[in-house]
């Protein structure tokens, strides 16, 4: 509400603190927001126990099983693409209030499937909903931040996600017992009804949805209710500030671009992510949504069940384990909420990122030469907790720092649909590949790229914590070898500025 109404995470903050009542309202809403998190955790995670036994009902081979999973992500790939542009046109409130109605949907059909088809049918529309929330979620979190507390509400959407998970792996476990795999579905069906409800009667609209849109005196009285009068009007004029400057930067590229008869694609957003100040973010986005789906984190979120049955357990026994994954998962993520905005992104990734090398290759080692259920575990948990308690929160605080402002949404947007698709190809690709190769060795391959991932970050990606979008900028087109070109910008604060040394 008050972070200087960003369009996405990680922009500049207020001059001026917030009080006590205004903040416990702010946290509120929050919640309220990540509720759509929550949903993208638990229809993500509710597959891996239902797969048990829908295999077992409609006769599944690997493949099926596999696109089962993996059909959601398409949805999610596609609700992605087109949430920036449906948030604005119907605001992030209305969006959200018609993510929660297509989650319904899509669970009325999962939960009434009678065959394959139509638990496709159900899955797509789960994943368009899934991939809506991951995108508008996020943004909709950044523009009600106070910068004071900017990393732990950004990160709160990702706590929300481990909350969700753990929740449908308590779910698959109460009716593990019975079977009743429809009933796992159907679960989902209550925190979309919560979230249809907060969007149409508790939630303000985004002030920057609103300021852009010509509604000002809407956003400063939603402003003035968490702040005071005189923050309302400093903050508006700020925004005004802010994005008439953005607007001219984008109209400088544009010129420059028509001057050069520049063949990059139509757009003006998409057009700047590929001019030379611009490109390290995008190839630094890019590759972190790439690599934290390609470094195998969602094998074992959705098929932890299936993986620990492959040690000998017995399917209700697989579920039962796989719920020290929910718990750690949520417990570092907890953790990462603490460490966000005093460790520092960078260190956080890094650390992150050596830890799931080491346990992942440990955890294919397992598999190759046999070792007991109990050690796969322990690999599997170390795992998890290395990457929730780093890449997993933090990739999604640092893509809506490293852009600049007026390409933010644009950048955002485009690296959160190259997560859904890399996602889509592990989670399909995994049970094919591993019956081919051999489980223990699919680990190993996750391994080697986690281990790319390591020296990557080392190379390219700066620290993002205390720094303004030109800092930013600035310290991208270093580490890239490159001299960051500067127009008229967002007008430039340093971190004092911001309320804590982030």
């Amino acid at each position: 509400m008050v972070q200087g109404f960003s369009r996405e995470p990680g922009t500049q903050g207020p001059l001026t603190e917030v009080p006590p009542e205004g903040l416990r309202k702010i946290s509120l809403w929050a919640g309220l927001i990540a509720v759509g998190g929550f949903l993208f955790g638990f229809d993500t995670g509710v597959v891996s126990g239902a797969l048990l036994y829908v295999k077992q009902d409609f006769d599944l081979n690997a493949f099926e099983q596999g696109s089962v999973v993996s059909v959601l992500l398409i949805g999610a790939v596609v609700g992605a693409t087109g949430a920036g542009g449906l948030s604005e046109r119907m605001g992030r409130r209305g969006t959200l209030g018609l993510v929660g109605v297509v989650f319904l949907v899509g669970t009325v059909v999962v939960t009434f499937a009678n065959g394959y088809v139509v638990l496709m049918l159900g899955r797509v529309v789960l994943g368009l909903a899934v991939g809506t929330a991951s995108a508008t979620v996020p943004v909709y979190l950044s523009e009600i931040s106070p910068t004071r507390i900017r990393g732990r509400l950004l990160t709160l959407n990702q706590m929300m996600i481990t909350v969700g998970i753990l929740v449908a792996y308590l779910v698959n476990l109460a009716f593990a017992s019975s079977e009743m795999w429809r009933a796992m579905f159907a679960v989902g069906a209550l925190p979309a009804v919560a979230l249809v409800v907060a969007s149409l009667w508790v939630l303000p609209e985004s002030p920057q949805w609103l300021i852009t849109h010509g509604r000002a005196d809407e956003a400063r009285r939603d402003i003035a209710s968490v702040t005071n009068e005189a923050t309302a009007d400093e903050l508006l004029a700020r925004a005004r500030r802010r994005i008439e400057a953005a607007r001219e930067k984008e109209a400088k590229a544009a010129n420059e671009a028509e001057a050069a008869k520049d063949e990059a694609p139509a757009g003006k957003g998409v057009r700047r992510l590929l001019t030379p100040d611009v490109r390290p973010a995008l190839i630094v986005g890019l590759v972190l949504a790439a690599v934290q789906q390609f470094g195998g984190i969602n094998t074992i979120i959705y098929y932890a069940p299936t993986i620990i049955q492959q040690t000998g357990l017995n399917a209700s026994n697989s579920i039962f384990y796989s719920l020290a994954i929910g718990v750690i998962n949520l417990v570092m993520t907890l953790v990462a909420i603490r460490l966000v905005d005093r460790a520092g992104r960078r260190p956080m990734v890094l650390v992150s990122l050596a830890l799931m090398t080491v346990s992942i290759f440990l955890l294919g080692l397992a598999f190759v030469t046999g070792m007991n259920s109990v050690l796969t575990l322990l690999f599997m948990v170390i795992y998890i907790a290395a990457f929730a308690g780093g890449l997993g929160p933090v990739f999604w605080t640092l893509i809506g720092e490293i852009f600049p402002p007026s390409v933010r949404a644009e950048g955002s947007s485009l690296s959160t649909a190259v997560n859904w698709i890399a996602n889509f190809v592990v989670s399909l690709a995994f049970l094919p590949l591993a019956h081919l190769i051999g489980q223990g060795e699919t680990f190993w391959i996750f391994a080697g790229i986690c281990l790319f991932a390591f020296f990557f970050v080392g190379r390219y990606l700066p620290e993002t914590r205390g720094r303004d979008p030109e800092q930013i900028e600035e310290a991208l087109q270093s580490r890239f070898g490159t001299r960051a070109v500067h127009g008229s910008g967002p007008e430039h604060e340093t971190p004092s500025t911001h309320g804590s040394a982030r």
